[in-house]
Order: C-alpha cells, then structure tokens, then sequence
C-alpha cells in the first residue's frame, strides 16, 4: 500500500494514474477469445463441451450441460435453514427495490397527433455468474430479480462448475431468483453460447453478469449480436474520511474489497493523515485475521492508495473525478456531502453503512460501473431489461399542417422520396390508380 500527501512530488503522477486505472488489458488474450467465438458459433454444442472439458476440467456429457429439477433439489438439502432464510431475506430486499425501478408506457394527445412511448420486456436474457476463485449466490440474485421484475419470461444462466464442483448455494439462489435454465458452462464459450445459440442453449437478447478476462472480452466482442451490460473490471472501493471516521472500519471495509481479487483496488481519500496512518496499522493488524490473505496482500501492495488531501472539499473532488464503483462517504454529516456526488456506482453513507450490506441486503443492485466508467454509467437495474418503442400517429389535418416543414427539412438532405411521402397524403390520397 502506499500513502501519498498532496505535497508530495509524485502525487499527481499517482492521481493521474488512478483516473486510468482500468488493469483489464481487451487485446491480449483478444485473438483466443475470437477463436473460441467462432468455434461455439460454427460447431455449437460439440465446441462447448470440448472448451468446458479443457478450461473447467469437467467433462461433460450433452445431457448433463443443464442443470435438472432433480440438482436443483439435491442443492436445497446442501444449504441449511438459516442461509436459505438470508437468501429468501436477500431476495425479498433486492425485488422491493427493484420493483420502483419499473417502467409504464404512455401517450399524449396535441392537434391531431399522438405520440407515446411503449416499454416491453426483452423476450429472453443470459445471466452469467463466475465460478472461479469464489461461490457468488448474491450475483444470481442481483442480476436475475431485476430481469424478472422487468418481465422477461425466459432467463437462462450459464455458469462453470469447475472439476465437475457442486455448488448448491447458486443453484439455491437461482431458483429463488426465478431462473429458467442453468448451464453448467462458463468462460467464453458460455457466452458464445448464450450469444449465439446452440443445439441445446437457447439465444439471448442481452448477457449480464461479471467474469474475468475472458469472459469480458467475450461479452465485448459479442456486442451488437446481442446487447450486454458493462464490460467489468476488478472492484474497487474508495472511502472519503473526517477526522471522525473510526480507522477499523475503514481499514474493514478497504479490505472487504481487496479479498475480491488480486486487482482490486481499496483508496482512502482524507485530509486527516494521522487518520490514513492508523488505518494502515489497522490493514495489517485485521489482513492477518482472515483468509484470502495472499488475495488481500497483492491487492493492497499492487492497487492500495491512502491519499491525504489539502481539504475535505479536495477529497470530495477527487472522489468525482475517480468516479468509483462503491464509494463511501465516512463523515460526521455524509448528508450534506452526498449532494456534491456526481460519479458513482453506489454511494454508501455514515459509519454504520459498509459496504458489504450494499454487496448482499440492501435492494439496490450491486453490479456496478468500474474503473471510472460510473462518469457515463448506471448500476444494472430493470432498465437493462426492457426496451422502448416509439408511437407516432397523425390525422391527416395533421399532416396537412406540417406537410411544408416536413418537405423543406427533407429538401434540405436530397431526400426527395422522403418529400414524395408526404406530398403525395396531401395531394393525392384519394385518387386511385
């Protein structure tokens, strides 16, 4: 980890490097991801289980890729009482809040024209959950309840079950969630599948979820066949601390984000810099209780930054221009700070809110921006499951009234058939020909 004083020499050098601190490297690893696209495109099922065999080192046969009733059963006999009430309890939360997120259509009426918007739900939506380093129940529910709360009848999950694993947390969420289908099948492959479609995976219009390297790559490269979320980079977390932040819980929760990955990025941004020094005495006093510790120490010796501002107005500027994933605000009045808030993933106010409640209980959605991309970026919500259609309906007075505007502005472009259109509503409806 290292702390950096707004007088020192390389701070801005530290800052700028910040602002570009997307480690996700889309070309490395570019020409082996199009291979394997390719592949699951042109020879379906038979590409998939060859990849899942080879990546995941479960050799699947075509009849076990999907989850049955039967897995699904034998899943809930693996969760005891308690963490199926914390799932149910999760998913009661995170539906509540999702459910104002929802979207009506409407219409209005002026001088003979009607103009409206409809809101439909996409048909069928692909979420992926990671497998890898960690099991990720909260990812089923935070990317399934809001497609299900939008409408969409039919979601379909796909995610790697490495060395053949059980995973019954998962596959306890996503029923719960109200997941269709699940696929035991991850990486690219997974979401060539879900992009393309194959014998037995169905087509999706849009893929959701978080995964590495390539799975990202993947998801990028499939985009405009099908529609995607956000290309996901490692978490990050950035705490803006006063003078009366406790220093445990802000080393707590820096931590609670550096477990995530060995990329993952935990700042403290304040202008007490007694306070950022007792929280690296906290960092290594609380890492050496825990597991993951090799995780935690290669993300806090690679990606911590403790930096001490000249003002906590500074810090709050510096926050914006970070524009974070999560972003807490640990300060005496959070409330009159978060109005100065303009780039965010999700904003976690006061001393008793960390974080980790954000990541399982609260309701609102925790797939988040990363890397700077909440300046332009939202968090995953009902919205990124419906789609809008415009209505536009005119009488024909209403038409007569713009009929000049209309062709001058289709004049103006050399359009002339789009001219013709009109005069010939105005000029000639009636004749037959």
């Amino acid at each position: 980890m290292k702390l950096c004083k707004f007088t020192d020499s390389d701070y801005q050098a530290v800052i700028e490097a910040l602002e570009n601190r997307s480690n996700m490297d889309l070309f490395t690893h570019d020409e082996t991801v199009r291979k394997i696209l390719q592949d699951v495109k042109e020879r379906g099922d038979s590409a998939v289980l060859e990849y899942t065999h080879r990546f995941d080192r479960h050799n699947l046969s075509l009849e076990q890729m999907r989850v049955t009733p039967d897995e699904i059963q034998q899943a809930y006999e693996g969760v005891s009482a308690k963490e199926l009430a914390a799932l149910q309890e999760a998913e009661k939360r995170i539906r509540r809040f999702h459910e104002r997120q929802k979207q009506e259509s409407w219409r209005y009426e002026e001088e003979g024209i009607t103009l409206g918007q409809m809101v439909r739900p996409l048909a069928i939506a692909g979420i992926y959950v990671p497998g890898g380093k960690a099991s990720y129940p909260s990812s089923v529910l935070m990317n399934a309840i809001p497609a299900k709360v939008a409408g969409v009848e039919r979601v379909v999950m796909c995610s790697p079950f490495p060395d053949g694993q059980t995973r019954p947390h998962v596959l306890v969420a996503a029923d719960i969630a109200g997941v269709s289908e699940i696929y035991k099948v991850g990486g690219a492959q997974g979401v060539g599948a879900m992009a393309f479609g194959t014998e037995t995976l169905p087509r999706v219009d849009k893929i959701v979820g978080p995964g590495n390297i390539y799975v990202a790559l993947a998801k990028r490269l499939v985009f405009g066949i099908v529609d995607i979320d956000m290309i996901a980079g490692p978490s990050e977390i950035l705490i803006v601390a006063d003078s009366s932040a406790n220093p445990a819980y802000v080393a707590a929760d820096l931590l609670s984000q550096a477990e995530h990955d060995e990329e993952a990025v935990p700042i403290l941004v304040t202008p007490e810099e007694g306070l950022a020094r007792e929280v690296m005495v906290e960092l290594e006093k609380q890492k050496n209780t825990l597991s993951r510790q090799s995780i935690m120490e290669a993300s806090l010796n690679s990606q911590c930054r403790l930096l001490v501002t000249e003002s906590l107005e500074a810090a709050v500027d510096l926050a914006n221009r970070l524009a974070p994933e999560h972003l807490e605000l640990a300060l005496e009045d959070p409330d009159h700070w978060v109005d100065k808030i303009q780039n965010a993933g999700a904003v976690f106010l006061g001393h008793y809110t960390p974080e980790a409640v954000g990541d399982y209980l609260a309701g609102p959605n925790h797939v988040l921006p990363t890397s700077g991309t909440a300046r332009f970026s939202s968090p995953l919500g009902v919205y990124d499951f419906i789609k809008r259609t415009s209505l536009i309906s005119y009488s024909r007075p209403a038409l007569e009234k713009c009929n000049e505007t209309v062709r001058l502005l289709a004049e103006m472009e050399d359009l002339g058939a789009h001219a013709n259109s009109v005069k010939l509503r105005i000029h000639g409806a009636d004749k037959k020909t």
